[in-house]
């Protein structure tokens, strides 16, 4: 018999969380299709169910002094509609392009990251914004960068006793502008082949002042291109695509499956990089007329 508790208040769920061994549902929008699919197979387990979906406090957008803080409750749909600046333009845009609107609406940027599917749409865009995850347990709360938080194939370093409270967004130190691209076999409700984000503060030269560069579905985890955003900083942003070549995705790793092959998803990454900026530098022209 499956135990379900829907605590009231986040102390309660952390005395859940570090007494038993659960399952955390949010939006419920993986938890579901997994078992689901688990079933398909004969696999009929199922972990007792941790809901933290009445933690009020842990939803919403709100901006701080030094970085902007998303509950670990808010949903797909709270992002495309909090009033945010140009920063978090790409991942609004993801916002959009995950599921339909019911997805949208149950569906957990928290969720999205715990997951840590190599296919995650929000998380591209988190490793662009810089984003550290707060996560809480009985002894405290503690912040992990979210280039360091998943860390293997479907693993995050949240251990059995925490829950992911908020994903923190630094203010960038100049006004900074973001984009999100994915390939997928059709424009909506499909997982992507490859996606990329990027997140660039420009000068008044019109020169980079830095840069942040993800792939995601290119390896067991989306990653930074670091190589590529040293090259970036300092050029004119409407020369960025031109910046970009094969070196800069060397330590992409993609690999053969039903969507794509390892070389297909390598070649569309490189051209997913370059339209991206190409964009961002159509942007920023525009803003500048």
């Amino acid at each position: 018999m499956v135990a379900y508790y829907r605590p009231a208040s986040l102390d309660e769920a952390l005395a859940i969380r570090a007494a038993r061994d659960v399952m955390i549902l949010a939006g419920g929008t993986d938890i579901y299709p997994a078992k689901a699919a688990r079933a398909g197979w004969g696999d009929m387990r199922h972990k007792d169910v941790l809901d933290i979906s009445r933690l009020a406090d842990l939803r919403g957008i709100s901006a701080q002094a030094d970085h902007w803080r998303i509950g670990a409750l808010t949903t797909w749909t709270d992002l495309i509609r909090a009033d945010l600046p140009a920063l978090f333009d790409g991942y609004r845009r993801a916002a959009r392009e995950v599921g339909g609107v019911q997805i949208q609406n149950r569906g957990t940027l928290a969720g999205n990251i715990c997951t840590a599917s190599p296919a995650g749409d929000g998380i591209p865009n988190l490793l662009a914004l810089d984003a550290r995850i707060e996560l809480a347990s009985g002894q405290g709360r503690r912040l992990v960068p979210m280039t360091a938080f998943i860390d293997g194939y479907r693993h995050t370093v949240c251990r059995a006793d925490e829950i992911v409270t908020a994903v923190l967004v630094p203010r960038p130190a100049t006004p900074a502008r973001s984009h999100f691209l994915k390939l997928g076999a059709r424009r909506y409700l499909v997982i992507s082949i490859v996606m990329a984000a990027s997140v660039v503060e420009i000068g008044h030269d019109g020169r980079i002042g830095a840069a942040r560069v993800a792939v995601g579905s290119c390896s067991a985890v989306p990653q930074r291109l670091g190589a590529l955003e040293n090259a970036l900083v300092g050029q004119l942003v409407a020369a960025a695509p031109d910046v970009v070549a094969p070196i800069h995705l060397a330590t992409l790793a993609p690999i053969d499956d039903i969507r794509a092959s390892g070389a297909y998803r390598r070649h569309a990454a490189l051209a997913l990089v370059r339209d991206l900026l190409s964009e961002l530098a159509a942007d920023a022209e525009r803003r500048a007329a």
